[in-house]
């Protein structure tokens, strides 16, 4: 049976899945005819609110771009990249390959999602390599899988939001520390079922698959280090080109960011927002390469796993602006609110989120624009707020799976298009609805 199901999603989603920035003007065809349609709004009032909006996540754009380049180049690290090689040869057959990718990624994921994501594509590869007949396109869909976890996990916006003083929610509900958010028991009970289901369910993904798919040999060659290695070994350094090769300018620099890192924790606590894990991740990063050049090699690879964040992040913002200015995003999730009551909302509320992350697929973005309804909900019906913002993060997280939004820099990494994984991702997106569920509305 779910051999069957399997070959019919992936043929699914082959036949009719475009191009992730085509499914950006999908959606805002779709979201500009909705507001005629729902709101009343002129065609001039939509493409007021589209253009207007277009801008608005430049810096969110940002944030988001560096999470994904810091991210790569920590991953990309030699010290990282023997730590990725060695526990790829823990496996020695498919399908321990499988479940090892799933299980590494969702970690990852949990730590931190930008560094997640290259960290299991990476790791595929690694895993590729050692075990040739593996499907290759169920190898990276696993390690997708383990972005399902993020938003439970140290980097998630959400909870990291609520828990910063100054949010735009801190006059109706204070500051939300961690401790209600990301270690209550709701958060850890999804985090720990789909830990230890997501192998297991992956594996059985790989044993129902039809034919095979290999990586591409190109993906298992070095590149940029290994060429400027080669130059200088045939010529004599500049004096511009030994400060590009000294290890005493990456030292000094990166013990300068690892004190303020250092600064930071013993001031603040365990404030570990957006900004601090990209310091992290970068003044890592160029301790870690040693040198100026050779980072700066990682970081010409690593941008470009970040185009398609920063071309499409502005068409996401034009929708959201359409969303939000229409009233479009609060008719949503008003439809939802107004069939809830204090066992179903927190449900509700991860159902809705689930729907509008399709418009608006960014953790920050999508709560602005669905906490000013959600939580003064739940403090009318007398639902706990924390786990209302929960609801919300786990439905952002949770239609990832065929939102190819964020697949977008695991994707470059691994040589894949949109539609090579987001079959299976689809029979995950079917399962995973069900442990967040029973969750939701056990605690």
């Amino acid at each position: 049976m779910l051999k069957s199901i399997t070959a019919a999603s992936d043929r699914l989603v082959q036949r009719y899945l475009p191009d992730a920035f085509l499914f950006a003007i999908i959606l805002t065809i779709i979201v500009f005819v909705l507001g005629l349609v729902f709101t009343g709004s002129s065609p001039v009032n939509m493409v007021e609110y589209w253009g207007h909006g277009f801008w608005d996540l430049l810096a969110f754009a940002m944030q988001m771009s560096l999470i994904v380049i810091t991210g790569y180049i920590l991953a990309n690290t030699p010290f990282i990249k023997g730590i990725l090689s060695k526990i790829s040869n823990m496996a020695n057959s498919p399908g321990q390959a499988i479940v090892l990718v799933t299980v590494v990624a969702s970690i990852a994921c949990l730590i931190n999602y930008g560094f997640g994501l290259v960290v299991g594509a990476l790791l595929a590869i690694h895993v590729a390599k050692r075990i040739p007949s593996i499907d290759y396109r169920i190898l990276i869909a696993a390690a997708y899988s383990g972005f399902l976890l993020w938003h439970g996990g140290f980097s998630g916006s959400v909870p990291l939001t609520i828990a910063t003083e100054g949010h735009f929610l801190e006059d109706l509900v204070g500051v939300i520390p961690i401790t209600e958010t990301l270690f209550s028991e709701l958060n850890l009970f999804i985090v720990f079922i789909l830990l230890i289901t997501l192998p297991i369910l992956n594996w059985f993904l790989l044993k129902a698959r039809d034919g095979n798919s290999s990586i591409d040999p190109e993906l298992l060659k070095t590149h940029t280090q290994v060429v400027e290695e080669q130059k200088l070994e045939k010529k004599d350094l500049t004096p511009a080109e030994r400060l590009e090769h000294s290890k005493v300018i990456s030292m000094i620099i990166g013990i300068l960011g690892l004190a303020f890192i250092i600064y930071h924790f013993a001031t603040s606590g365990f404030d570990l927002n957006i900004n601090i894990v990209n310091f992290i991740f970068l003044f890592l990063g160029i301790l870690l390469h040693k040198t100026p050049r050779k980072f700066l090699n990682s970081v010409s690879d690593a941008v470009k796993n970040a185009g398609g964040i920063i071309i499409q992040f502005p068409f996401y913002a034009g929708i959201m602006g359409m969303m939000v200015a229409s009233g479009l995003s609060e008719q949503m999730s008003t439809m939802f609110v107004n069939i809830s009551n204090e066992v179903t909302l927190p449900l509700f509320a991860f159902i809705s989120a689930g729907i509008v992350n399709f418009f608006v697929p960014s953790g920050g973005g999508q709560w602005a624009v669905q906490a000013p309804i959600m939580i003064p909900a739940a403090l009318e019906i007398g639902v706990d707020t924390a786990k209302t913002a929960m609801a919300v993060a786990w439905g952002d997280a949770w239609t990832n799976m065929i939102q190819p939004f964020w697949a977008l820099p695991l994707l470059a990494i691994a040589g894949l298009k949109v539609k090579d994984i987001m079959g299976f991702c689809l029979i995950i997106l079917v399962w995973s609805f069900i442990p967040i569920a029973i969750g939701l509305l056990l605690f």
